[in-house]
């Protein structure tokens, strides 16, 4: 098996592992369609979502959201940033490139 497979392997375990609680699910699918007028910030260019609009309507705790931001950011779904008292959050757009060439790929299972 070659390194850079494992290592690309790795990282899409790591977002699939992400997108499998289903709050961070929904937290994504947020960002990823959250161009409805009056939910977003624009900020450098990028349509994004300050954390607390985020958390609205979910049922969880602001830090939940913020635990589960985190790991969406740890697994590379999404980026964070701090202006002034908001954190403004929005899905990597390389991220869908790279999930969309993951799963039009066909690697033998022997090669793995």
């Amino acid at each position: 098996m070659s390194k850079s497979l494992t290592l690309d392997l790795q990282q899409y375990a790591d977002i699939f592992k992400a997108l499998s609680n289903l709050q961070r699910l929904k937290i994504f699918m947020r960002l990823a369609s959250c161009s409805v007028e009056g939910d977003t910030c624009n900020t450098d260019g990028q349509i994004c979502q300050c954390v607390g609009i985020l958390g609205k309507d979910l049922g969880v705790s602001a830090p939940t959201v913020s635990h589960h931001l985190k790991e969406l950011q740890r697994a590379g779904l999404i980026k964070m940033k701090r202006r002034g008292q908001r954190i403004e959050c929005w899905v990597d757009p390389d991220i869908y490139d790279a999930l969309e060439k993951f799963l039009q790929q066909t690697v033998p299972v022997e090669k793995l």
